[in-house]
């Protein structure tokens, strides 16, 4: 057992290492699902059959030694050499293959259960939520606010809440669900939502917008103008650059394409059911639902909430909207 223990030790270091180096994509519910599984496995095994050998191979060394000393003592010699003691915690002691699987199991499922069902982390790789997240942001998604789905399948079991215009949602990217984005919900399943000359409207009404001090950007090193703007109950912050086309260029033909019709001033969809339009607030410098099309309710993750750290700015931690 001990050989097989460290081959699957050997077989995760090198699937966590290929999935560092950007050799192959990783499933992390799945790998957690199977850590889980296989540390049950270990955890029942101890405790209904490594454990209880364990326990009657010191009770038959106490028994031996008791049948010793009586043998001894009828021949008259009182004092006995020798302390069982040691040789006992011997035997009662975990082997250390049991130890790094079966004693792990309480954790892993502990993990497991809060990320599937209550609170997953996630870091913000790109810029397209600026400058309501930042590159670097550490954040905390909220899963079971939309309702609870099944770990590794994402399959929905109880509907909780319906994604509204202004979320902040974590999906799987339609084109490739192994890959997880994050952008603001702007339409829902109906909505007409059309991004026209740099403006957005919703259902044909122009969304409400204040203009705000400029925002300088680290990255590119260039100010960009900012405004407030109102969808749904949410009010938060966009980015507009005004140096970029309002042309889009779609990508490949994706699902309901056809209810998008794009133009030289920019993009009008109708959002099927069952499926959101998705937007960056950073406005032109996000490929989103403009150009790849409408996310499936069945690729929900969750719903962001949270900046848990940013190591270069610790102001940024704290909730955001």
């Amino acid at each position: 057992m001990g050989s097989l223990t460290g081959l699957l030790y050997a077989c995760l270091m090198v699937y966590l290492g290929g999935w560092y180096l950007g050799k192959w994509t990783g499933n992390f519910s799945l790998l957690l699902l199977i850590l889980t599984l296989v540390t049950l496995a270990y955890w029942l095994a101890e405790r209904f059959y490594f454990a209880p050998r364990r326990v009657q191979a010191a009770q038959t060394l106490e028994q031996q030694d008791a049948v010793r000393r009586e043998e001894l003592a009828k021949k008259g010699i009182a004092k006995v050499d020798g302390d069982i003691a040691q040789a006992r915690e011997t035997l009662l002691m975990q082997p250390w293959w049991l130890d790094w699987t079966a004693g792990l199991f309480p954790v892993i499922l502990v993990v497991f259960l809060l990320r599937s069902f209550l609170f997953e982390p996630f870091k913000i790789p790109s810029g397209s939520m600026v400058p309501t997240l930042l590159i670097g942001d550490l954040i905390l998604v909220n899963k079971y606010h939309y309702g609870v789905r099944l770990p590794v399948i994402n399959k929905k079991i109880i509907a909780i809440n319906d994604p509204q215009p202004g979320d902040v949602m974590v999906f799987r990217y339609p084109a490739n669900p192994s890959i997880d984005y994050i952008k603001r919900v702007v339409g829902v399943p109906g909505d007409e939502v059309a991004y026209l000359n740099q403006k957005l409207y919703l259902n044909g009404k122009l969304a409400e917008t204040q203009p705000q001090p400029e925002f300088y950007d680290d990255d590119s090193t260039r100010y960009f103008k900012q405004f407030s703007e109102h969808l749904g109950s949410v009010d938060h912050r966009i980015l507009v650059d005004t140096q970029r086309s309002s042309y889009i260029r779609p990508t490949d033909p994706f699902p309901f394409k056809e209810n998008c019709h794009y133009s030289a001033e920019g993009v009008t969809c109708k959002v099927p059911a069952g499926h959101y339009f998705m937007m960056g607030d950073n406005r032109d410098n996000s490929e989103d639902s403009r150009f790849w099309g409408f996310v499936p309710d069945q690729n929900i993750v969750g719903k962001a909430f949270f900046v848990w750290m940013n190591f270069g700015n610790l102001g940024r931690i704290g909730s955001f909207r």
